[in-house]
């Protein structure tokens, strides 16, 4: 409950607000102004912010929701609810964008890193992280059987002993769009490190699309596995408590981070249900690497995309952007990171998506890659083109097609075409990530070379080729790269 004014103790208010809307929250701009809450069944309540007031009356179960007309940028302002003899008051409230970033552990990834895997230049940049016009809010971890109504989370201002423990990717990805959009911007951290798409998902979801289905055969078979599974989430729940309690950390699990972590609908129901009431500009999403096994990757594409769709539905806020992060290089021999990062590259079939490429700041040995600033960068980058309308490069190549040409001496190439692909550059290195097949579609390393925008490959091997791919593998060691400097995606051409 927050904090009221003027009246009794928060515990014994009537009225009271989500803890999204506290002090020092950022309202979205430019979009209707959505405040609720909860008082005493059949109250009538008041609400004004900066010059303008509504009226809305409590239902019998106490539940009320009003809207105010959308603002510019701009503030600090205060918002006011008054009813049943009480008053509820909201202070330094900024009207901007917000942003809500999700995913799992290199989202999660804060400024201060975690233990033994340090981020680049963190002391700096912590020591950096004062900004008035950018708020956070790290929404606590967890799971649910139910979708929540609230979360324990507020608001808090971007202050070096608030940003530290916030998510690097969505404060890097905010500094640059503050600063270059000149608007306030409110970030929303909603994640949590080993956990499965599957569990970011609503149970709607997986009652209107079949292609779900995996992910619930999966579950089915670790609780099939576990014949008290119920007595296994309640005791890592209690272990875990224990240890925030105590000030140690949280213990491991068998099954990483936490049983409940990886159950369908748990996250989502915790950690994105009691979000859907406000209002956003966007979604930013970091997340694969725990769907990378080989029985998840080839469902990634399906899986994303029911992800976006949901998100979307539950926003009820439109076709609101979805710019995600495609997983990096990193060597895991018993998972399949190339086709995951291929699952996600067909994922921008949906549309106003964006994907940013981040293969060429990957580290072999090391999944929480140090370098987030260039990952914040990039995702700003999307946005400005795909958001606030940027005339400008924000994508690396991206696989349009390969068509078969006739060599010399009658054997075939296969040229490359992209997107995005004005003055292609491997930077000085030879060509060495490209593979053709044939009709078997068993691939072979082949010879690469830029003619133009485009990329003619090759090898002896394979006379008749069919299909090419590139950067096939977990651990990628060369690139392509495009006149922004942005790296080529992962691709096959198979179907």
């Amino acid at each position: 409950m927050l904090l009221t004014s003027l009246c009794c103790a928060a515990g014994h208010a009537s009225v009271r607000l989500p803890h999204l809307l506290s002090d020092h929250a950022v309202l979205q701009r430019d979009r209707p102004i959505h405040v609720w809450g909860w008082a005493s069944p059949n109250v009538r309540l008041k609400v004004a912010l900066h010059g303008q007031s509504s009226e809305t009356l409590a239902n019998p179960l106490g539940e009320w929701s009003v809207y105010l007309k959308p603002e510019s940028a701009g503030g600090p302002y205060t918002l006011l609810i008054t009813g049943d003899g009480e008053e509820v008051k909201l202070q330094d409230l900024l009207i901007g964008d917000v942003w809500l970033a999700s995913g799992q552990s290199n989202m999660q990834f804060p400024l201060q890193g975690f233990t033994g895997a340090p981020m680049k230049d963190q002391a700096a940049e912590i020591a950096a992280s004062t900004h008035p016009r950018i708020r956070l809010l790290r929404v606590e971890q967890g799971g649910s059987d139910t979708p929540k109504a609230d979360q324990p989370s507020v608001w808090k201002e971007c202050i070096p002993e608030n940003a530290k423990d916030f998510s690097a990717v969505a404060y890097f990805f905010g500094r640059e769009i503050s600063g270059l959009q000149n608007v306030p911007v409110g970030l929303i951290d909603s994640a949590y490190g080993g956990t499965p798409a599957d569990s970011w998902l609503s149970l709607h979801a997986y009652g209107a699309d079949a292609s779900l289905q995996p992910a619930l055969a999966t579950w089915s078979r670790f609780a099939d596995e576990q014949a008290n599974l119920s007595d296994v989430i309640a005791i890592e729940r209690e272990e875990d408590a224990t240890a925030v309690r105590e000030g140690k950390p949280k213990p491991s699990h068998p099954w990483h981070p936490f049983a409940q972590s990886w159950q369908p609908s748990a996250l989502y129901n915790a950690m994105i249900a009691p979000l859907t009431p406000y209002a956003i500009r966007g979604f930013l999403w970091y997340q694969g690497e725990t769907n990378s096994a080989p029985d998840r990757a080839p469902h990634y594409q399906s899986t994303l995309s029911a992800l976006i769709r949901d998100w979307r539905n539950r926003f009820d806020q439109g076709n609101l952007p979805f710019l995600y992060v495609q997983i990096s290089s990193f060597s895991s021999p018993s998972e399949d990171w190339a086709m995951l990062r291929d699952q996600q590259r067909r994922a921008l079939d949906n549309a106003n998506t964006a994907m940013s490429v981040t293969i060429d700041v990957g580290e072999a040995t090391n999944v929480h890659p140090a370098d987030k600033q260039t990952v914040g960068a990039r995702l700003a980058l999307a946005a400005r083109h795909l958001v606030y309308g940027e005339n400008l490069v924000s994508s690396g190549p991206l696989f349009r097609q390969a068509t078969a040409e006739m060599n010399a001496d009658g054997s075939k190439s296969m040229r490359v075409w992209f997107d995005d692909a004005h003055s292609l550059s491997s930077r000085g290195a030879p060509l060495s990530s490209f593979e053709v097949a044939g009709a078997d579609h068993k691939f072979v390393p082949a010879e690469a070379a830029i003619e133009g925008d485009t990329v003619l490959v090759k090898a002896a091997a394979v006379q008749d080729p069919r299909f090419v791919r590139f950067g096939w593998s977990s651990v990628v060691e060369s690139n392509l790269y495009n006149e922004a400097g942005l790296p080529a995606s992962t691709f096959t051409s198979e179907p």
